[in-house]
């Protein structure tokens, strides 16, 4: 999807118009955009939602951005490394941009670390990613970034974008993403579950026992790609019981 300050901007206004609703969604909310680019996107969310707070780490496109859109009161831009921004801040808001692939998985954390503050998130990604994100256990997708993902979220992914809706072409198909906050998250501790999820899945084809250590607990015999994120939990707090 991208490289190091620049990306494979997305330019078909039809996909553009509805990843704007799907981070919009039925009540209007604050949108913190990441990476703006030219402003496709900005565009059509300025359309929709009450402020705009974009951040763009270029820039000649920041540049740009104040010239398109430092008129509208609504908007505001925030020119920087979006990983040095910190969301708590702008919070409650929706999440949404291009996500360039060598930043995936910090962006997640960022996002999800919003907790409450987090209304929804609607990426654009590898269409691989979003694989991954909405996988379900047993599925050769499911892993680490699932688990991470939806302990906290509901994941769909809405669409896929291919390679000719962007300039210039990248090499691989899009999709669209939408995490939507569960009204109670799945596990009791997230930071000590992302953790355990973490050393479950660094082999991934080894069970649980052996990833884990000898020891008895749910599941020993199976592998963490095979479990719920319920099931997960439940490993982990009977494991960490058991080390106390």
């Amino acid at each position: 999807m991208g490289r190091p300050l620049g990306q494979h901007f997305l330019f078909h206004q039809g996909i553009l118009g509805r990843i704007a609703a799907a981070a919009c969604g039925g009540a209007p909310c604050r949108v913190i955009e990441i990476g703006c680019g030219p402003g496709g996107l900005t565009g059509r969310l300025l359309e929709r939602a009450p402020e705009v707070i974009g951040i763009e780490t270029d820039p000649d496109l920041a540049a740009g951005l104040r010239t398109r859109f430092g008129t509208d009161s609504r908007f505001r831009l925030i020119e920087g490394d979006v990983l040095e921004v910190d969301f708590a801040l702008l919070a409650p808001a929706a999440v949404c941009g291009n996500i360039p692939y060598y930043i995936t998985g910090p962006i997640l954390r960022k996002t999800l670390a919003l907790g409450a503050g987090l209304v929804r998130a609607v990426f654009l990604v590898q269409r691989e990613v979003a694989l991954r994100l909405a996988a379900r256990p047993g599925s050769r997708e499911y892993g680490y970034l699932s688990v991470a993902a939806q302990a906290l979220c509901g994941v769909e992914v809405l669409m896929t974008v291919k390679a000719g809706a962007f300039r210039p072409p990248p090499k691989v198909d899009s999709a669209v993403v939408r995490l939507t906050p569960l009204a109670a998250p799945r596990v009791a501790d997230y930071p000590a579950f992302l953790a355990f999820a973490e050393r479950c899945f660094r082999h991934k084809r080894k069970t649980l026992r052996n990833n884990l250590g000898r020891g008895d607990f749910p599941f020993a015999s199976r592998r963490a790609e095979e479990l719920t994120v319920e099931q997960l939990e439940q490993v982990r707090e009977e494991w960490a019981a058991k080390r106390a």
